[in-house]
């Protein structure tokens, strides 16, 4: 790793400790001198080349080294005040010494240089992970460029430089110098980083590196400073910008399959419109053809109570279709993709309250039995989606039972509950499923339909965040369940209420 030029200030106050450093110890053997002996003074200057060398640098530790042999030499080493030696033997010490504090800094120094490339590289690694579980949440390219940019400019001193690319693989951006978005195209051309101790282009100033792959090019980075010798800072550029290129590749494939799933979702509302034409409206059309052109060509020669049955035909058929019509239109509102329901604080007893008025008119016979709860919530949800599934749930009860129905509206601290249940020939099991599916109509002889009905009340529920289940009922028949969610803390009926 290449070293940054050093400040004057910074310079004086490494000499500074130095000479501290051999000062304290100097004064430190001078007033130790009555109690300790010469090599207990070779110690403390041992000591101190000791923690120069953690400190400060190999030129500083080095100096300060032989800067406390030769002290140990002028204070203490006879004849004293003098830096000749007058016996071999401390000459032999004083050698011995200055070998033993240079490798002795030489060693600190490599120690405390490992153990700054450690505490980088752990630095390095934490950035890389924290950066990884941000670009999980990115949901769009700006959010994955604000990131970016962040990361760069924590990890270099800069200036960096970070641009996107639009669907073309062209850099899309204004504020970068003309020779910086040169250089990110090149490297995005030559699908290479370029830059000192790349072997591509060394003369720059800078690293230009590609986010993604040839053909999956989502932009460039510019980033400084870029030093030759700086192998780990390049690698961990790289590895900032293979995280963004990775996001920004993610979001360009969510896109790519929310764009497919909206066309499959288009092709099957297609499918369900022709289906229902050709399967479900040819066939009433026919009879409504048919019953008219009799009434038009013969009404002179029919009776009146078989002109009544014709008009009841006309009537009832065109009532299907309408229903029909009605449900179909649902159904591909309710499945088209980004649908916004239009819901408000509505309360559930004048929803159901209106829905028995209307289904009532094909009850003569009141079958319908209703038990609402008194003081339920108020819900937040669209009145005439839930009118409609209610509706669909009580006209296909009216048609497939002969018995009583029970309709039936309670509240938990959850969720609202509406069921209707019938004495019918019940549905069996393993069709429970299939008829909430549209132009599934099960074993029902004797009746028509579209078979659109329970798929529009499943659809209206799941809408509103609920589930519409089916359950056989306890003594026969079937037990429909819509539960609504209640996540939100309704308003009182004061504040509702003008």
């Amino acid at each position: 790793m290449d070293r940054q030029p050093i400040p004057a200030s910074s310079f004086a106050r490494r000499w500074g400790v130095v000479c501290a450093l051999l000062s304290l110890a100097t004064v430190a053997g001078l007033l130790l001198e009555p109690y300790i002996s010469l090599t207990s003074q070779a110690m403390i200057y041992v000591l101190v080349v000791v923690l120069a060398s953690y400190k400060l640098e190999w030129i500083e530790s080095a100096v300060c080294a032989v800067g406390a042999v030769t002290a140990l030499n002028f204070f203490f080493v006879p004849p004293r005040w003098t830096f000749e030696v007058e016996s071999q033997e401390h000459f032999i010490a004083l050698t011995t010494m200055l070998v033993v504090a240079l490798v002795i800094s030489r060693l600190a120094s490599g120690l405390r240089r490992e153990t700054e490339i450690a505490r980088l590289n752990e630095r390095r690694a934490r950035q890389l992970q924290t950066l990884a579980a941000e670009l999980s949440d990115a949901t769009t390219p700006q959010q994955v460029l604000a990131l970016g940019r962040a990361a760069l400019a924590a990890a270099f001193a800069g200036p960096n430089t970070l641009v996107l690319a639009d669907d073309a693989e062209a850099l899309v951006a204004e504020g970068p110098a003309p020779a910086v978005l040169d250089g990110m195209r090149c490297c995005m051309n030559e699908d290479a980083v370029l830059g000192p101790g790349t072997g591509r282009w060394p003369g720059l100033d800078a690293w230009y590196l590609p986010l993604g792959r040839k053909g999956q090019m989502s932009g460039a980075a510019c980033v400084r400073p870029a030093l030759a010798t700086d192998e780990e800072g390049r690698e961990h550029a790289q590895a900032l910008c293979a995280l963004l290129a990775q996001a920004l590749w993610r979001l360009k494939l969510a896109a790519s399959m929310l764009a497919a799933q909206g066309e499959v979702q288009r092709q099957q509302l297609q499918s369900t419109l022709l289906a229902a034409i050709s399967h479900d409206l040819r066939t009433p059309l026919s009879v409504i053809l048919g019953a008219a052109s009799s009434l038009q060509s013969q009404r002179d020669k029919l009776s009146a109570a078989e002109q009544q049955r014709l008009l009841a035909i006309l009537v009832s058929e065109a009532s299907y279709l309408a229903t029909v019509t009605e449900n179909t239109l649902q159904l591909v509102r309710l499945e088209s993709p980004g649908l916004v329901l239009q819901r408000d604080w509505e309360s559930m007893e004048e929803i159901i309250g209106t829905v028995l008025a209307l289904v009532r008119q094909s009850d003569p016979g009141r079958r319908i039995k209703s038990r609402v709860a008194e003081g339920l919530p108020l819900v937040k949800a669209d009145p005439v989606l839930l009118s409609q599934l209610l509706g669909n749930l009580l006209d296909n009860a009216l048609k497939y039972s002969d018995g009583e129905i029970d309709l039936t509206a309670s509240a938990s601290p959850q969720a609202i509950e509406v069921c209707v249940a019938d004495r019918g020939p019940g549905i069996p099991e393993a069709e429970q499923q299939s008829v909430f599916q549209p132009y599934s109509r099960g074993d029902r002889a004797g009746h028509h339909g579209a078979g659109l009905g329970l798929a529009v009340c499943r659809a209206v529920a799941q809408a509103h965040g609920g589930q519409l289940v089916l359950r056989p009922r306890a003594g026969g028949g079937s037990l429909f369940c819509l539960t609504l969610p209640l996540d939100e803390a309704p308003p009182s009926m004061e504040e509702v209420l003008p």
